[in-house]
């Protein structure tokens, strides 16, 4: 087991804020790393895309090298104070925000920038930072914090087996993360062509509309579409349903194991993914009859209608949701692969159509106003068949990701505190 020794946090690292910068500056000059990447992100990503015009001595002040931790400084909320980023490498000529504040090393052999990747987001320092935050308008991070911090780590020799084990599987889940991205891509741009540029496969094979297939003018849509196709509104699609909330003062209503209850927050928590099989809470047979909670089976697609509007999922199994939700349940012949894409591309619309005085909601009297292009049957049947295969991929590359995240949290407060170590 390895030996934990105890080191005051400002002995290793020194403290420095980024840069305050223009408007003028912004966009354009040298590789910038923003609040957002930081936050977003484990580890600097090989490339920033964001660029800020800056000086070569604050291109000095503000460099970035290898080992420097980036944690967030302040927020509007303490959640998302001293969130970590860690570099892997040198970046040439970049600098950092000043929404954020830079660690640099000052000794060799104590600390593994890759562990400590992992170390800084573990739950156990995220609630030591929490604790200490100084929340007045906004939550921030000032260096007396930083003062009297303490860390426990490992062996150097173990901070970098169990650093590099760690990486490597968040690395696999960034490559998850990629080819779901490029499978979300290809699934899109195939619905664009067909359902948006109308070059949609003919009798020959050939794209309709660019090979001049016939297009007539539809006064409800005020716009040409393919001879044979109609309107109509998001309520064609399918049933739209509502949720609902069991009282939550009977704890019977609510169980561990039970039906998946999804709220607008377990949509916002699932972000990057396409599919959803649980939330945080289960409801109980009592709950979903005490509530009349409406069941959407598997293929559901999901969409968040108020706090806040537009976050979508489809349902990998039988669900269940609050109130803050408009679901498209599939039973007007619709496939689910068409549902989806077609609500995606009216969220503009559907989002512009809400309203509210307290928060702004969108109502399923709304949605069925809200017009649509309706194909041939017959061309949405070939479109499910052509992107079922990718959906698919993701839903098992999503699953893939998910075990990995669930290991990756499993083995790190053990690797921590010397619990288990890498050979």
């Amino acid at each position: 087991m390895s030996n934990l020794k105890r080191y005051r946090f400002c002995d290793l690292y020194t403290m420095s804020s980024g840069i305050s910068s223009t408007k003028e500056q912004a966009g354009h000059g040298s590789p910038f790393l923003s609040f957002s990447v930081t936050f977003n992100n484990y580890f600097v990503p090989d490339e920033l895309t964001d660029l800020m015009a800056t000086s070569d001595k604050e291109k000095e002040i503000y460099s970035i090298k290898s080992g420097d931790i980036f944690l967030t400084r302040t927020s509007e909320v303490v959640d998302e104070l001293a969130m970590s980023c860690v570099a892997t490498k040198d970046y040439a000529d970049a600098s950092y925000s000043g929404f954020l504040k830079r660690l640099r090393p000052t000794q060799t052999g104590i600390t593994y920038s890759k562990f400590m990747a992992f170390y800084l987001r573990s739950p156990m320092f995220r609630k030591t930072m929490t604790n200490n935050a100084v929340m007045t308008l906004r939550a921030s991070l000032n260096e007396a914090i930083f003062s009297y911090l303490h860390l426990l780590l490992p062996d150097f020799d173990d901070q970098i087996k169990a650093g590099d084990l760690l990486y490597l599987l968040n690395e696999k889940i960034e490559l998850n993360n990629r080819i779901n991205a490029e499978l979300e891509a290809m699934a899109k741009i195939l619905y664009d062509y067909w359902f948006v540029q109308f070059d949609f496969p003919d009798a020959n094979g050939k794209p309709y509309k660019t090979s001049g297939g016939k297009m007539v003018y539809n006064p409800t849509l005020k716009r040409e579409i393919p001879e044979g196709w109609g309107d109509g509104t998001l309520e064609a699609l399918g049933q739209i349903v509502g949720g609902s909330t069991p009282s939550t003062k009977d704890p019977e209503n609510f169980t561990s194991n039970g039906t998946p209850w999804i709220t607008p927050n377990d949509l916002s928590a699932n972000q990057g993914n396409k599919f959803i099989s649980h939330g945080a809470q289960d409801v109980s047979l009592k709950g979903r009859r005490d509530a009349s909670l409406k069941m959407c089976p598997a293929g559901t697609v999901l969409l968040s209608s108020r706090a806040p509007i537009g976050y979508m999922a489809i349902a990998r199994n039988e669900v269940t949701t609050n109130q803050g939700f408009k679901s498209f349940i599939p039973s007007k012949g619709y496939s689910t692969e068409f549902i989806y894409y077609t609500v995606k591309g009216s969220l503009k619309t559907i989002m512009q159509s809400a309203s509210g005085s307290t928060f702004k909601e969108v109502s399923a009297t709304t949605l069925k106003m809200i017009k649509v292009v309706l194909p041939e049957r017959s061309v949405i049947e070939l479109y499910a068949e052509r992107v079922k295969s990718i959906l698919s991929k993701q839903d098992l590359i999503e699953k893939e990701s998910r075990e990995l995240k669930q290991l990756r949290d499993w083995l790190l407060p053990m690797l921590m505190n010397g619990q288990i170590t890498v050979t």
